[in-house]
């Protein structure tokens, strides 16, 4: 039986949106589809325009970024009309969704940097908002990822750009369905299969259709569930989950004001679920107000400001509830956003006893984004005290179950019922959070060779042992030993949790002094509470909730207060920066820098060096914290039930290729506690699911990945040979099953290479073809963008490059070798290093732009070199002449003027923008005809990217060597 088409994927589904609504339209190109957009928006407003008006329109309808755009499709136009009128154009119907116009067509073709043909576009009163790009069974779904993100470069931006309208994208190989916003920067592990309400995942294309593409609900998902996020301008899409948990959380306020809870698992994004049916509720005429209930130890800057966007001033780190009273006691103000510090203040203080009358018996919803918190009990019995008709939701990864129970309140007991349930292993599944890497190290144990737990104290001071100063100059040693494997060269951040202030303190300082011995230069912060008590309790092992002020001061907490003082110079020192913690005030900015810094990594502008490598801690951000770009977590404290669950967490959010699970080395033993905890808040058999497989099973995955491998290609050259594409496709496939499985295997303590069946040399010299294979297939699409499978492919190179190997680090090879020379006459050794280098070279994604350049400093100038200094001074002038020769080249060879020149290459440095073909014939001495404008300014952009990759990227520290 062959193989469906591609073409026979997108007949079926045609068919199957004109079964559900659609109707088919032939759009060929981009006048076909303006003049539809004119005949569709006329329909839908019951108005004609003139020539001239629609022009007007379509300049409306131009301006912007797609963040702008997406609000310009739910806004309505003021047209002035040509008899002096005023008339209102509405776009999208987003109150009464199902009230607009359907179209569907496909193989639209569009002229921009390329001409392309979309495969399924779906029309929305004339404008393409959902946009579905099919590839053919057996090809994997990244691949039509791919495609879209190239038609963002090429072709979106063409024309009028009513591309750039589209609000949802869908990706389909008619086995497997995705869908996601329009966010150009978001990876494809941000790409979402749709569910039923009990998760099951609905992937078949035509299942799917049925589901998602329903012409009402699909507008309903753009009206109410595709949110603006102001503070990134992107859009955001609801996944299934979320989804569910909002039209769950909807009904229940209109048929009533019964209470209730959603448990979806920490890292399913509840903040954006919760605030999303805050929104969403505001709407109902029922409700008086809408009170959306933060926690203020979870605020971080991005959050403060996506809040305080809404709400100018609603959420900050103070005690100052005047603005929030003004607001719950304006009548126009529908949703508040306020921390749940700020709430029990004005519903308690006398002061505030006046103006918070006339709400008592209101109609009023409280929506709180983490209510497994422990001082939610006295804010819930305080709402119920002082609002006779209050309603409560709350969202929580861990709820308080029996087991997990301080005392006798549950979740059940104060919100009643669990609405929506998501937990870990859904998410799992659905890979919206990674599995988690568990080892144990250190384990006490008894003198018949049995483990001690944490927990057990029968006759042994277990607190004694475990804050020993040798115990935990072992544990430093071992983290200082093995950190950077654990975070593939500190491109991730790790936090490690004690159990007590004084055992923070003894680790803190040992990192102190074994990095003054030179042992590491690993940059440690850490931030804990002055309260005498913020320690590990071996009863519960429980996260107790930090007073993110910094706590009391009393004679009984000077000493930690004075502590801290002295490790806040050490950060201040570190990093150039004037914190302190002389208040509560104070305390609190510390705080919030030292979460905005480990966040760092996570953004573009982050710069080397200038992030936290690992965040030591008691209590504080073990829980409501993400950063992406944590991925290990050291524990040497006692973790139980929804304590470990929190804990654990920080390191298991989706990032790339390269971040493949969430490492925990447990410094005590944990094991039962751990099987305890995922019983708990998933099932008793989900230990599979949660925790990655042993470090021999990757192992054998890899040596079964190496002979699959060997039999398409058994020898590094015998990649030359192969011809078709499907075959250097079916290598280019095994070869980054290969680097995923590496990448894995590196993380664990244990990785020797000695195990794997494939040694480093041939891994080495597969890579350079694999890389061989990347660099023709990225030529050929810079020459012509011809058709290719390969073109489509992901190398996922991210997995095989080492940013420590740069051209710094090649010209401090290069000087080493110039003074053994000078040392020794023996010079095999000298031969050994160059022979590294040049294999380097080849190997190494970054530096194969510029092999050519540094092979020629090699041959001409090296052998002449005196000295480590000479080597220095000499390359840099190489450089900075072989840069001078091919910026003028390019000048003269493409007759530009060299400051305009000058100018693009520094914009696309900052920006990462590729210029506009406008803004290319701008610099050229002689302007093109009008047919060769496009591919003239094409050849320049292409010569310029080459040439910022040779000359700028991958360059390390070159000149402070």
């Amino acid at each position: 039986m062959n193989t469906q088409s591609e073409a026979q994927l997108e007949n079926a589904l045609i068919q199957r949106l004109n079964d559900l609504g659609w109707a088919s339209v032939a759009i060929p190109d981009n006048a076909a589809l303006e003049s539809n957009l004119r005949a569709q928006l006329e329909a839908h407003n019951g108005l004609q325009f003139s020539d001239g008006e629609f022009r007007t329109i379509l300049n409306h309808l131009g301006k912007g970024s797609t963040f702008e755009k997406a609000k310009t499709l739910r806004d309505r136009m003021a047209l002035q009309r040509d008899d002096g009128t005023t008339a209102y154009v509405q776009f999208f119907n987003g109150r009464e969704w199902c009230r607009n116009r359907y179209q569907v067509t496909h193989q639209i073709t569009q002229e921009g940097h390329y001409k392309t043909r979309y495969d399924v576009t779906l029309l929305v009163n004339g404008l393409p908002l959902i946009q579905i790009e099919l590839k053919r069974r057996g090809i994997e779904l990244k691949e039509a990822f791919n495609q879209i993100n190239r038609y963002h470069r090429h072709s979106f931006g063409a024309g009028n750009a009513l591309f750039q309208y589209v609000q949802l994208f869908v990706i389909s190989n008619g086995v497997n369905t995705k869908y996601y916003a329009n966010n150009r920067h978001q990876d494809f592990k941000q790409t979402f299969f749709w569910a039923d309400e009990d998760n099951t995942p609905i992937t078949r294309l035509e299942a799917f259709a049925d589901a998602f593409l329903e012409k009402c609900f699909v507008s309903k998902m753009i009206a109410k569930y595709v949110a603006l996020h102001e503070s990134d301008q992107v859009l955001m899409v609801l996944r299934p989950y979320q989804y569910y948990a909002v039209e769950q959380i909807l009904d229940r306020v209109m048929k009533g004001r019964k209470n209730g809870y959603i448990w979806h698992t920490t890292g399913s994004g509840k903040t954006l679920t919760s605030f999303k049916a805050s929104q969403v509720i505001v709407e109902n005429p029922k409700v008086a107000k809408v009170v959306f209930v933060v926690d203020r130890a979870d605020l971080d800057y991005q959050t403060t400001k996506e809040f305080n966007y809404f709400s100018p001033g609603s959420v900050d780190g103070t005690d100052n509830t005047t603005a929030l009273v003004d607001q719950l006691a304006d009548p126009d103000t529908k949703l508040v956003v306020t921390t749940i510090q700020k709430l029990n203040t004005a519903i308690t203080r006398e002061r505030h006893a006046a103006a918070m009358e006339a709400l008592k018996d209101e109609r009023i919803v409280f929506v709180f984004d983490e209510c497994h918190r422990s001082q939610f009990g006295d804010t819930h019995k305080n709402i119920v005290a002082f609002f006779s008709k209050a309603q409560m939701f709350g969202f929580t990864g861990t709820p308080i179950l029996k087991e997990n129970a301080i005392g006798k309140r549950t979740t059940a007991n104060l919100f009643e019922e669990c609405l929506h349930r998501y937990v870990i292993t859904d998410a799992i599944r659905d890979e919206n959070v990674l599995r988690f890497s568990v080892e144990y190290w250190g384990k006490l144990r008894r003198k018949d060779g049995t483990f001690i737990g944490d927990e057990e104290v029968s006759g042994l001071d277990l607190k004694e042992f475990f804050e020993s100063e040798k115990r935990i100059d072992g544990v430093v040693d071992w983290i200082i030993e093995n950190h950077d494997r654990k975070t593939h060269g500190r491109d991730f951040s790790a936090i490690m949790c004690v159990g007590s202030v004084d055992a923070l303190t003894k680790t803190y300082e040992a990192f102190q002094r074994k990095k003054a011995e030179g042992r590491h230069d690993l940059k440690v912060a850490t931030i804990f509470t002055f309260a005498t008590n913020e320690e590990d309790e071996d009863a519960n092992g429980l996260i107790g909730e930090p007073d993110v002020t910094g706590g009391p001061v009393s004679a009984a907490t000077q000493h930690s207060r004075d502590k801290l003082a002295g490790y806040v110079a050490d950060y201040n020192a570190m990093f150039g920066t004037n914190n302190s913690v002389k208040d509560g005030k104070a305390f609190y900015v510390y705080y919030k820098a030292v979460a905005k810094r480990m966040k760092w990594r996570d953004r573009k502008d982050y710069i080397e060096g200038q992030g936290i490598d690992i965040l030591l801690v008691v209590n504080m951000f073990l829980t409501g914290f993400d950063a992406k770009t944590c991925n290990t977590l050291y524990v040497d404290k006692n973790l139980r039930y929804h304590g470990l669950i929190q804990a654990f967490s920080r390191t298991n959010r989706i990032l790339g290729q390269k971040k493949s699970q969430g490492n925990i080395v447990c410094f005590r033993n944990l094991k039962a506690k751990v099987d305890e905890a995922i019983a708990l808040f998933s099932n008793k058999d989900a230990d599979e699911t949660i925790l990655i497989a042993p470090y021999q099973e990757y192992v054998d995955r890899f040596n079964e990945a190496v002979v699959e491998l060997l039999k398409i290609a058994p020898t590094p050259s015998a990649v030359d040979k192969l011809v078709s594409e499907d075959d250097i496709l079916a290598f280019v496939r095994a070869f980054r099953e290969l680097i995923r499985i590496r990448n894995v295997l590196t993380s664990f303590t244990e990785f020797s290479n000695d195990d794997l069946s494939l040694d480093a040399q041939r891994f080495e010299d597969f890579k350079s073809k694999y890389l061989d294979i990347h660099d023709r297939m990225k030529s050929d699409q810079d020459d012509d963008q011809k058709a290719s499978i390969l073109n489509e492919v992901d190398f996922e190179l991210e997995l095989i490059r080492r940013d420590n190997i740069n051209v710094a680090y090649i010209l401090a090879l290069l000087a080493s070798i110039v003074e053994e020379q000078r040392e020794a006459e023996d010079t095999l050794d000298t031969a050994g290093k160059t022979k590294t280098i040049l294999d380097l070279l080849g190997s190494e994604p970054r530096l194969r732009s510029k092999r050519e350049l540094i092979e020629e400093f090699i041959t001409t100038y090296l052998p002449t070199m005196k000295s480590a200094e000479q080597t220095n001074a000499t390359f840099e002038s190489f450089w900075a002449e072989k840069r001078d020769a091919a910026f003028d080249s390019i000048c003269s060879e493409e007759k530009l003027r060299p400051q305009g020149f000058a100018i693009l290459l520094e914009a696309y440095q900052f920006s990462g923008k590729r210029p506009m073909t406008d803004e290319v014939i701008a610099i050229m001495i002689e302007t093109p005809g009008i047919l060769q404008r496009k591919p003239s300014a094409e050849r320049v952009v292409s010569r310029m990217v080459t040439f910022i990759d040779t000359f700028e990227e991958g360059l390390g520290d070159l000149w402070s060597i």
